[in-house]
């Protein structure tokens, strides 16, 4: 089935679970923007640099830390997008929210998902972003691409989803996030190891 806009709308306008957040997790909020090329609907991911605190090198959608400064998670979402890769907040469709997401190693993730213009003039932050990558919404379909194993972090040691294709990984938090979206879209036969 190809992915319209109204779908997408529909699907992510649905009522998430009221959660409370732990008072030891560290707020945060990330963007997950959708775009549309040649057809079909694209997301884009950011790869971390190496100088980053946390999550080293990792996959991940944009976004990060909560500011005092910031009304609430959806501006953390967008300010900090515009930090890490130059979008402009006025440029970006708000379409839904997905469910927060702790990680192991202590924040709490608030997910948005956007819809953005594209091709877009997109900048940067070399300090925090290597690169960006864009998939097809259909590339995180099969569930053969899908896996699951231990990490260990600081002598706690949790089971987490990975997505694969080549020599790219998406996993963790990122990927969980990633699997709600496409449960909410319905287009995804989930591995039963990767529900919550």
């Amino acid at each position: 089935m190809r992915l319209t806009w109204d779908y997408l709308k529909a699907c992510l306008n649905r009522e998430i679970t009221p959660t409370v957040k732990p008072l030891n997790l560290v707020p945060a909020g990330v963007l997950l923007p959708l775009f549309e090329t040649a057809g079909e609907v694209h997301l884009l991911f950011t790869q971390r640099t190496l100088h980053l605190k946390d999550h080293q090198g990792q996959i991940s959608f944009p976004g990060g830390v909560r500011d005092p400064g910031d009304p609430n998670l959806l501006d953390t979402a967008l300010r900090e997008t515009e930090e890490e890769i130059g979008l402009k907040p006025q440029e970006v469709e708000i379409l839904g929210e997905l469910n927060p997401r702790a990680t192991v190693t202590g924040y709490w993730i608030q997910p948005y998902v956007g819809r953005i213009p594209y091709p877009y003039e997109f900048r940067l932050n070399r300090h925090e972003v290597k690169r960006l990558l864009i998939f097809p919404l259909p590339a995180f379909y099969p569930p053969e691409r899908w896996s699951t194993g231990d990490y260990t972090y600081q002598g706690r040691t949790v089971r987490v989803c990975c997505w694969k294709e080549g020599r790219t990984v998406i996993w963790g938090a990122t990927a969980r996030i990633l699997l709600d979206l496409l449960s909410r879209l319905g287009e995804h036969p989930l591995p039963s190891l990767c529900l919550d």
